[in-house]
């Protein structure tokens, strides 16, 4: 098989990369978990929830209580309809239904992303192999033989080049969508669903799973998601010439928090490895610059690929999130031990939390936990 990316265990992934990869003790010589933290009693307490999450008051994890409620109160005021803020693992706010499941939108490809790292690790997909090889094409107007020479990792970029008609995407989206032919495979970073969708289909072909259920029997059980049925899902298919649906399901705010905080240990779960720690390190790197960040194998990271953030950027500490359309987010801050997860429910309100505004929360929560160098409050709403 074509090997993952060969990342050294000691040492940092790449520059702006060190404190994602490695952030807890994955990669000890021991090869056990990371280490437990005390609980408000003084009692050890697994960083891993249970079949319940564990709910303490914000003081015993050193945050303010007034600080915490004034960023639950923001996020609320932005939209958001359900959320959890964890440290440690342990639930230091949560606010909302958070077992009510909702529209992740785009926040799904993270949960693909993760299911392709662990088909690389098996062998079934070969991240450098080319859409030629694998057969793919798609409806007329068909891939050129250029377009044909992107590969799954280039897919996974949101690199390929290839700007054919495809399904579920927004108006921003397709204002935005470069000419057919107007960059080579590799050369150009866009977000785009034809690549994100085409995923989805090479998964199913690769591995011969439903997406839907392999999200529960891959992630969700080992991980003991409390919500998340394969029910959940659907494929998006439309009149547009495409062969490739969206993927789209519903997931609740505490198994959002979970999916979280396996990327947050690494991919690894109590005593099993759910997803490669190399996968994780490879999908939270940039490869390609964004306004306020970066991109990596579909994940959004506050670390540009080269150069310095934008102007809009408010997180200042090394950060990745799974992003969703109208407000979906998860958020992890490794140097803090911190995951902050918000959905916005289009079925409980019209407002919508975009990135800048998601931006600000964050750095509220890491405000109200004292982090230094947090910097001076970000402007703006």
């Amino acid at each position: 098989m074509h090997p993952l990316r060969r990342v050294p265990c000691a040492l940092p992934l790449l520059s702006i990369a060190a404190g994602l990869a490695l952030t807890l003790a994955a990669c000890t010589s021991s090869g056990q978990p990371p280490a437990s933290v005390a609980n408000a009693t003084g009692d050890r307490q697994s960083p891993f929830p249970g079949a319940e999450w564990t709910q303490v008051a914000p003081a015993t994890q050193g945050f303010s209580q007034a600080g915490v409620d004034a960023a639950v109160a923001y996020a609320k005021q932005q939209g958001s309809t359900s959320g959890m803020i964890v440290h440690d693992g342990l639930v230091v706010a949560q606010w909302g239904d958070v077992a009510r499941k909702s529209n992740l939108h785009s926040a799904r490809k993270s949960f693909v992303s993760a299911l392709v790292g662990i088909a690389v690790a098996r062998g079934q997909i070969h991240p450098d192999d080319t859409l030629a090889q694998l057969g793919i094409d798609d409806d007329a107007p068909s891939l050129s033989p250029t377009e044909k020479q992107a590969t799954v990792r280039m897919l996974l970029e949101a690199r390929s080049g290839v700007y054919h008609p495809t399904v579920y995407e927004t108006a921003a989206m397709q204002a935005k969508k470069p000419a057919r032919y107007s960059h080579p495979p590799g050369t150009f970073w866009y977000y785009n669903n034809w690549d994100f969708n085409t995923i989805g289909a090479i998964y199913r072909q690769a591995t011969g799973n439903d997406i839907f259920s392999a999200v529960k029997t891959e992630i969700a059980d080992p991980i003991g998601m409390q919500d998340y049925r394969p029910s959940d899902g659907h494929y998006v298919s439309g009149g547009l010439a495409t062969r490739y649906p969206a993927y789209p399901f519903n997931l609740s705010a505490r198994d959002f928090a979970r999916f979280a905080l396996l990327f947050l240990h690494d991919g690894r779960w109590s005593d099993q490895q759910v997803v490669p720690a190399q996968w994780v390190a490879e999908s939270t790197h940039s490869y390609s610059n964004t306004p306020t960040g970066g991109y990596g194998y579909m994940w959004w990271t506050s670390s540009p690929a080269s150069g310095a953030r934008g102007p809009e950027a408010n997180l200042l500490r090394t950060t990745f999130w799974a992003d969703g359309h109208l407000g979906q987010y998860a958020v992890v801050v490794p140097s803090l031990d911190l995951v902050v997860v918000s959905l916005v429910d289009s079925r409980l309100t019209s407002q919508q939390m975009g990135q800048t505004k998601m931006e600000r929360f964050v750095w509220m929560v890491e405000s109200a936990g004292n982090a230094s160098g947090i910097g001076p409050e970000p402007g703006g709403a």
